[in-house]
């Protein structure tokens, strides 16, 4: 397992837990707006060992609840469920963050019982996908697979999209929505600019814009709400 990164300490990556969250190299995707765009590249600049990596959760029991398994992402390696039953057997609560490509994946880890908490990042509305993620003709049945394995999985799990000006639309946002109609948690995110992200020129919507943007999801999801402003 490729470990990018770690954060020691987090009260925001998992609900509910005190948490650390770790980060694995590689994505499948090239979103323009990720701030964690040098591990889709798997760069590491400061690389840690599986070894290391669990010497420290042994340190951390009785201080932490859980770890937030983040990427890149994480349902790209092959040794995933081996390496969140690890994490299990030491007694943290799991929470793994996904992009939804790989819904095939993602059934084998909710069937193995390695997980209780997914959240799916939905990137946008279907037709607009392959620019959103910067993929030439990306398709999107993985995705909408990934959507109801969780909707009907009986886990806790959240969606979430990061919400980029040029990017996302009105009509976008409605479209999307209404595939996690029903749903009771989702998030709408800030992009926010920083040197992290790919392109530099991508804009943010002020508070005003992003509240009119979470009134239109709410129309199909009504428990959603706005997250990071």
């Amino acid at each position: 397992m490729k470990i990018c990164g770690l954060m020691k300490l987090t009260l925001l990556d998992f609900p509910g837990k005190v948490g650390c969250t770790v980060f694995l190299g590689g994505c499948n995707l090239r979103c323009q707006f990720c701030h964690n765009a040098e591990l889709a590249f798997e760069s590491c600049g400061d690389e840690i060992s599986e070894e290391e990596f669990f010497k420290f959760l042994e340190k951390r029991k009785g201080m932490l609840d859980g770890v937030c398994v983040s990427g890149g992402e994480p349902l790209l390696n092959d040794g995933i469920i081996s390496f969140l039953k690890k994490i299990k057997e030491k007694d943290y609560a799991v929470k793994l963050d996904t992009n939804g490509c790989f819904p095939e994946r993602l059934k084998e880890v909710l069937e193995a019982g390695v997980c209780d908490y997914v959240a799916m990042d939905v990137k946008n509305s279907l037709g607009e996908y392959a620019k959103t993620v910067g993929v030439e003709d990306f398709d999107t049945n993985g995705i909408e697979k990934s959507i109801e394995l969780l909707k009907t999985s009986g886990i806790d799990h959240e969606f979430r999209t990061t919400v980029v000006k040029g990017l996302h639309t009105e009509e976008s946002i409605e479209k999307l929505s209404l595939l996690l109609k029903g749903e009771k948690k989702y998030f709408l995110q800030a992009f926010i600019q920083s040197d992290r992200v790919l392109d530099g020129s991508l804009e943010e919507y002020t508070k005003d814009e992003l509240e009119n943007l979470l009134k239109i999801a709410q129309r199909n999801v009504p428990d959603a709400v706005l997250r990071g402003i």
